[in-house]
């Protein structure tokens, strides 16, 4: 340290000082002033870190100066020594040991999360190569929009950086052969796709070209978990058939379980097969954009080349096709990793949870260095004995080092097994932000971290306290010893560590409790809609066989008689969706562009776009979402009657403000028809609590149909109706896949589930880090007071009272949380802006969860302080001086 920062140092602590009573200035001014006098001299010391080092040097060299047998011996004794130590003082060893195996176990799962996450390579052929690519429109705010198969062609043939380009995109279909229909999700792909990634099959085998040409026969791949779920894994599946899109498709193959990016299908098939992707409109337009698309980077070429070379392409698209590219979008297209683009939700969360688990592991330390060194207060005899006998400081120095060993490596194996236990609640948690929560486990890698874990933690606590007690010893031994503990030098290391455990601890409290009330901020969010007491499910009617709007609305209308009349239901409707669906909650809203009727757009201007939804007269009415003016659905919105829909709040102010929206048109067709907005409803969160809410145009099912999803309002517990709903559906056609059966509510809940999880995460951190801190302050409160029994007896005789008594050792305690409290929430002030994207309409900054976390760790502290304190007001002045 310099003069100069050392002279600003000292300035600042003594101005500090003049805020504290007499008796602390004068007992911590003496510690800061005998450092700050020692420092400005340039005294040579053999404390600090020069003196641990050179004891660590002294022992290393002693160690491999041994003779390998003597060494040996050394080393049994010390072992053997230990476990005595360990079995003698039992309450000792459980309170240290299961502190670090706290914070070793908190440590080894988030490792174990972060390291199949963040760390590991993707489990493809040269996974570093592959990127995602995707069109953006950056003038318009879209940043992911769909390719069309032309642009893929396009994209394919004019690069030159990229050695495979492949498409993706995901549907639902029917699936029928085996058992019950069942609805599954569909990867539909490039025959190349699983040779880009570089996937293996574990049966049969992967698509080639020939099962991508038109007329080939129908193929199917396997996804490992709906092998194993659904086939029983049965070895013989390849080879099978299953009826699909009025096709008979064959098995060719099981995929590994592997993570599926971007979504986790069922099975996969070539876009031969896939009736919507092959058909003759979808392959010849190039605005009708759905896919995704993968490319892998040639041997030579780079991401930087790879953007610049799709740059072009966008650029020469632009000039070629103006009316599919206006400038006024800004079109472009660019490469991003795969490693990142799996990991993006998932890693600040990891971040926060692993800096709050270190933390936790260094309140541990520190707490485990200040038990060591109150219980080393009763071995200061044996171990100036021991030095007496002949025993040097390095001898000394392994053997306490050995205990700490010991101790931390039980703590780590105690820790390996929290951490097992704990792994499934964080591969749940983890599982909703990517693909890769499967590949997380307890490996190599893991144990080998929870050994250094334990090493690290043992150098930590054993060596501060090892070298600690080695100076007090040497202090104790020239000065006739016996107090050694009682010196300046040791209560400074004790008193850092106390101030260290409460600042770590008040940064904890401050993040569980932003998560805390970002939480209930959440859950007493207005979706807009009542989510008790309504039953919903998907529903997948056969596509082969309902391919027309009549079948499907017969369909609709006979199962709204039916099970309308159904004992407990208030209300039924159908729709192609419902808020918060887990169908789209994950992948977001889809929205289509419209044109307001006497707005023409200009030349190259795109219309603006709202989310769609298809829905039966009592849709709002299941949902209890409000109608505000004008009217509802009704049965006479057929096909035959006037086109007519209903828009959300939000989307009625966006376009026509003040303006009367009622019986004004939007056409989605470039004008080609025409719908009437015959009311307007509610706004809806339909893609999460915490998204605003979009706009949303509701269409009558009978004029749209489009049948998804089952919704009923019941009077009582909606999860008991769903066996005779499933009957219903059933017994009008068996072919029908019903899944995601679940209340409202639930599905509700279940989009809290990351915020839950992530809270009480941080509340679990906070509270260990919290209790630890105050364990620790009461226990170095208690080792001064039976230190101090002489100087409280003579306080006492000359007439202090019990209260000076208690308010003198109180305020030694709260004067170090003081300082801690003051170090966490201004280091807290920087740290929780890490936070800021996991947090709803609470800044990292909030005043009243500041306060409240100096409150609760000022009350546990006082609380910690008391009671040694209260001790101390028992104490006899005449046995106290007697004793002494």
């Amino acid at each position: 340290m310099s003069l100069e920062k050392l002279s600003v140092s000292q300035r600042l602590f003594r101005l500090l000082l003049r805020v504290l009573p007499l008796e602390f200035r004068t007992e911590f001014g003496g510690e800061m002033e005998d450092l700050f006098r020692a420092q400005r001299a340039g005294v040579a010391r053999e404390g600090g870190a020069i003196g641990m080092l050179r004891l660590w040097w002294d022992t290393i060299v002693g160690i491999f100066t041994t003779a390998p047998r003597e060494h040996l011996a050394i080393l049994r004794q010390d072992v053997g020594y230990a476990l005595r130590m360990m079995r003698a003082n039992l309450g000792y060893t459980i309170i240290a040991v299961t502190t670090l195996a706290l914070g070793i176990g908190a440590n080894t799962a988030l490792y174990s999360v972060i390291h199949a996450v963040l760390l590991k390579p993707l489990p493809y052929r040269q996974g570093d190569q592959l990127v995602v690519l995707r069109q953006q429109a950056p003038k318009l705010g879209e940043m992911n929009v769909p390719f069309s198969v032309t642009e893929i062609k396009d994209y394919r043939e004019q690069n030159s950086s990229l050695g495979g380009l492949v498409e993706y995109h995901t549907m639902t279909f029917t699936l029928l052969g085996h058992g019950e229909a069942r609805r599954v999700r569909t990867g539909v792909v490039s025959a190349e796709f699983f040779d880009l990634f570089g996937v293996r099959p574990i049966l049969g085998r992967t698509f080639v070209p020939a099962d991508d040409q038109p007329g080939a026969p129908a193929v199917l791949e396997l996804s490992f978990e709906y092998w194993q779920k659904f086939l029983g894994g049965d070895p013989g599946i390849i080879g099978k058939t299953f009826e699909m899109n009025d096709r008979v498709h064959t098995v060719i193959g099981v995929l590994p379980p592997v993570p599926q990016y971007p979504n986790e299908n069922d099975v996969y098939m070539p876009t031969s097969a896939c009736p919507f992707r092959s058909s003759p409109q979808m392959i010849a337009g190039r605005d009708h954009r759905m896919m995704r698309a993968f490319g892998r980077l040639k041997q030579d070429a780079t991401l930087e080349q790879s953007r610049a070379d799709l740059g072009t392409i966008a650029s020469r698209l632009r000039k070629e096709y103006p009316q599919y590219y206006p400038e006024s979008t800004g079109y472009t297209a660019v490469s991003i990793p795969l490693q990142q683009e799996l990991t993006r939700q998932a890693q600040p969360a990891l971040i926060v949870l692993l800096a709050a688990s270190c933390f936790v592991l260094l309140i541990a330390c520190a707490n485990v260095a200040n038990l060591t060194l109150s219980r080393m207060a009763r071995r200061e005899r044996e171990l100036m004995i021991r030095s007496a006998l002949g025993a040097n400081r390095s001898r000394l120095f392994r053997q306490l080092v050995t205990e700490s060993l010991l101790m931390a490596l039980l703590a780590g194996a105690l820790g390996l097994l929290f951490a097992s236990g704990c792994l499934d609640l964080l591969i749940e948690f983890v599982a909703r932000l990517t693909p890769r929560a499967r590949e997380i486990r307890v490996d190599g890698s893991v144990l080998l971290f929870t050994l250094l874990a334990a090493l690290g933690t043992s150098l930590i606590f054993g060596s501060i306290s090892a070298f600690q007690r080695q100076e007090d010893m040497s202090s104790g031994l020239k000065e006739g010893g016996g107090q050694a503990t009682t010196g300046r030098k040791g209560s400074r290391v004790r008193n850092l560590l106390i101030v260290g455990q409460v600042a770590f601890s008040i940064i904890l409290l401050i993040g569980a409790g932003l998560m805390t009330r970002s939480l209930i901020k959440l859950q007493s969010v207005d979706p807009g809609f009542v989510a008790e007491h309504v039953l919903t499910m998907a529903v997948d009617l056969n596509w082969s066989k309902y391919k027309t709007g009549p079948q499907s609305l017969d369909f609709s209308r006979r199962f709204l008689e039916k099970v309308r009349n159904e004992p407990g239901v208030v209300s039924v409707a159908i729709s192609s969706s419902f808020p918060l669906d887990p169908d789209t909650f994950a992948s977001g809203p889809s929205t289509r562009r419209f044109q307001v009727e006497g707005r023409p757009l200009k030349k190259g201007e795109l219309g603006p776009e709202s989310s769609v939804r298809a829905a039966s007269p009592d849709y709002f009415k299941a949902l209890g979402i409000p109608l505000l003016s004008g009217r509802a659905f009704s049965e006479a919105d057929d096909g035959e009657a006037p086109l007519v829909a209903l828009a959300s709040r939000s989307m009625v102010r966006r376009h026509w403000g003040s303006e009367d929206p009622l019986n004004k048109k939007i056409s989605f067709d470039a004008g080609k028809t025409w719908l009437a907005i015959v009311g307007i409803v509610g706004d809806v969160k339909e893609f999460g609590l915490d998204k605003p809410a979009g706009d949303c145009v509701y269409v009558p099912i009978a004029q749209n149909p489009s049948v998804g999803s089952v919704l009923v309002r019941t009077n009582e517990d909606p999860m008991s109706l769903a066996g005779q709903v499933r009957r219903t559906i059933r017994d009008l056609d068996p072919e029908i896949a019903v899944t995601n059966v679940e209340s409202l509510e639930q599905a509700r809940s279940d989009t809290l589930t990351p915020a839950r999880v992530m809270t009480d995460l941080l509340a679990l951190f906070a509270l260990l880090a919290l209790l630890i801190s105050a364990t620790g302050i009461g226990g170095i409160l208690a080792l001064s007071v039976s230190q101090r029994v002489h100087e409280i007896g003579v306080r006492m005789a000359l007439g202090a009272r019990s209260v000076d008594v208690l308010r003198l050792i109180v305020g030694r305690g709260m004067v170090l949380v003081l300082l801690g409290a003051g170090l966490g929430l201004s280091a807290a002030l920087a740290l929780t802006d890490l936070l800021r994207s996991l947090l709803y309409e609470v800044t990292p900054t909030d005043p009243l969860t500041f306060s409240l976390a100096a409150g609760v760790i000022g009350g546990a502290a006082l609380i910690a302080c008391y009671l040694p304190a209260r001790r101390a007001t028992g104490i006899d002045p005449l046995v106290a001086l007697r004793h002494e």
